[in-house]
């Protein structure tokens, strides 16, 4: 695998775009909190561009399993330059408009590129790497958002909010480059564009043949109850604490703790069911968010963000090879953006209850709120699914 120089471009790009979009996300929280006071209003601004990620889900899926993967990473590549210029107007006219118009382009573009992303990997290695391909994969994710917090902090200590974007934006001109040099087979293609016209509609009844599929879509609601407001927390958590530092801390041992997961998983999945192991990292997550009660304490803050960390750096992993192994190639187009719309819809609820609970409950009720929630969801996932004992030893080998 590492011979493969296409593993090296997408890890190296992945790299360098995280390190840009984390720039960008810094920079959004600091523009949002100098602008917008109230937490769901701000969790609104936020909800508008996802919604537009969403609406262009469909189109997406069909380009991507239609058309070359990598002319789709770098049309929406250039997209996402093209959207930092609109943020960049926001910061000139302290426009909360402009910055709307950002995100709902910058969203459109990551519809689009995700999805093709996801359909690559598969493309590109063999798939008795893929779980490791997947793990590392995440954890340079992971690197590049430990190093834009904590470099995007630091450089707003000592540069403006503009000069941020314009990193983010030289960081996004770096992966287009770069983009140009991936060699993605085309045979599965050129063999689509031979076929009728193929629907967006055919994943709702494919997914009805994967069982192992639809429990790890379902479970991925789960976490989806602490990502949807991981920022809004965080932020909320540095308030409560009156420590903006906590912020960068939060962020850094989560992503350490995940890298430690997706290290730790590839040996914790060894003739063990996936299905039981994703249960068992699904109740580690909702008990990281339930503790998140005594956010208060900054040792237990910073011990909930670990649990949670370490869990989803386990979790993610193991859904995604469960994904890119079970669906047929010609499908993974659309099903990496049905996935996509689906993260999006709960982001979106998510990130809308948690700025309203926040602004009226407070964050302590809010956690153990959604905490119960997800024990609720999982125990009703369990039971239902507890006559189906289905296994990805069934499906791939290599674990």
């Amino acid at each position: 695998m590492w011979k493969n120089k296409n593993v090296w471009i997408i890890l190296g790009g992945e790299l360098v775009a995280g390190l840009g979009l984390w720039f960008g996300i810094i920079g959004n929280l600091e523009f949002l909190q100098q602008h917008v006071p109230s937490d769901f209003f701000k969790s609104l601004i936020l909800f508008t561009g996802l919604l537009a990620g969403v609406l262009v889900g469909p189109l997406a899926g069909k380009v991507c399993d239609r058309y070359s993967k990598k002319i789709v990473l770098l049309y929406s590549g250039f997209l996402r330059m093209i959207s930092v210029t609109f943020m960049l107007l926001a910061l000139h006219f302290s426009s909360i408009s402009w910055m709307l118009v950002f995100m709902v382009t910058f969203q459109i573009s990551a519809a689009f590129y995700f999805p093709a992303l996801q359909a690559t990997i598969p493309l590109i290695v063999e798939e008795k790497e893929l779980l490791a391909m997947n793990g590392i994969h995440m954890n340079v994710s992971t690197i590049s958002r430990i190093a834009g917090t904590a470099l995007g902090g630091m450089l707003l200590a000592v540069v403006s909010l503009q000069s941020l974007y314009i990193a983010s934006f030289i960081a996004y001109v770096i992966l287009f480059g770069v983009t140009f040099f991936l060699n993605i087979p085309n045979q599965h293609t050129n063999e689509l564009n031979q076929r009728p016209k193929m629907q967006f509609t055919e994943m709702i009844p494919l997914l009805k043949k994967y069982p192992l599929v639809k429990i790890a879509l379902l479970l991925t609601m789960i976490p989806m109850l602490f990502l949807g407001g991981f920022n809004l927390i965080v932020m909320s958590i540095s308030e409560l604490q009156h420590d903006r530092a906590i912020k960068g801390l939060l962020y850094t041992t989560e992503g350490m703790a995940f890298m430690i997961g997706t290290f730790a998983v590839k040996r914790m999945t060894r003739d063990r069911d996936l299905r039981k192991l994703l249960y068992i990292f699904s109740l580690l997550i909702a008990v990281s968010q339930g503790s998140l009660y005594l956010a208060e304490m900054k040792i237990a803050s910073l011990a909930s963000f670990a649990l949670f960390g370490f869990s989803v750096g386990c979790f993610f992993p193991i859904t995604a090879t469960i994904f890119q192994t079970n669906i047929p190639k010609e499908y993974h187009g659309r099903f990496f953006s049905l996935k996509n719309m689906i993260d999006r819809v709960l982001f979106q609820i998510v990130l809308l209850g948690t700025g309203f609970f926040l602004d009226v409950v407070g964050l302590e009720m809010m956690v153990v709120l959604f905490s119960g929630l997800s024990l609720l969801l999982l125990i009703y996932f369990f039971v239902r699914e507890t006559g189906d004992p289905v296994s990805l030893q069934q499906h791939d080998s290599t674990f």
